[in-house]
């Protein structure tokens, strides 16, 4: 999978595709509607690409104080884009 219409039409899938990574599977989770287990795949994670995706959930949670403390960590600024917008970019990165 390498473009961003491959991945969202992967969404039709009842599973993730083998071979994703962390990040891209919580996106995964995320555009399928289940915001707990895309969560799960970066909560207990602590690079920086993971922070990224974890901050970005906890943006679209509503929960803004904990989204800053995670764009910290990912050493990211949280945008001022849209949270489709923000899914899409993140996507990108990852693929």
């Amino acid at each position: 999978m390498t473009t961003l219409t491959e991945f969202k039409a992967s969404l039709n899938l009842k599973q993730p595709v083998n071979g994703l990574s962390a990040q891209l599977k919580s996106l995964w989770f995320d555009g399928k509607g289940d915001w707990h287990q895309a969560h799960a795949q970066v909560d207990h994670l602590t690079d920086q690409a993971s922070a990224w995706v974890h901050a970005y959930l906890h943006r679209k949670e509503g929960d803004i104080g904990n989204a800053d403390y995670w764009y910290s960590k990912a050493r990211q600024v949280r945008p001022n884009l849209s949270l489709e917008e923000e899914w899409e970019q993140l996507v990108l990165q990852f693929l």
